[in-house]
């Protein structure tokens, strides 16, 4: 079996080699529509498998003091083999010298992110999905 191979860079990724994210989502992006997410992203991550992208992370960022993590997604075929973790490694990496790094989830994961070194604390936000649609906002 090919390993994961880690891109930081866009250029190698196209739509057809993203399906299969985005489970439970009550609106799902398009491949498209996740590619440009991550293009315009401070720093990302693709994980590729044979001509498949398997996982992905990105931060978007000031560019001096604070990251934040919008998005971590192992496909669930591949899910229980490192590639979340190496992702999260790889990217924390990238943000080597920020005074605050954060993400936010659901509670079920909070243990999954303090393996990785993260600390959980409260958060609010807002949701308008059909923004994924490129459609006018309308919050939940």
């Amino acid at each position: 079996m090919t390993s994961v191979e880690y891109l930081t860079t866009s250029e190698r990724i196209h739509p057809e080699m993203i399906t299969g994210f985005f489970v439970g989502w009550p609106v799902a992006p398009t491949a498209e529509k996740l590619m440009e997410v991550m293009e315009g992203s401070y720093r990302r991550v693709w994980a590729v498998l044979d001509d498949r992208v398997v996982g992905y992370v990105n931060a978007i960022s000031d560019g001096v003091l604070n990251a934040f993590i919008p998005w971590l997604e192992v496909h669930p075929d591949h899910q229980g083999r490192g590639i979340g973790a190496e992702l999260v490694r790889r990217i924390v990496a990238d943000l080597d010298g920020m005074y605050a790094i954060d993400l936010c989830c659901d509670s079920e994961l909070f243990p999954y992110y303090e393996r990785l070194g993260f600390t959980t604390f409260g958060g609010a936000g807002l949701r308008f999905p059909t923004a994924i649609l490129g459609a006018e906002p309308v919050a939940l």
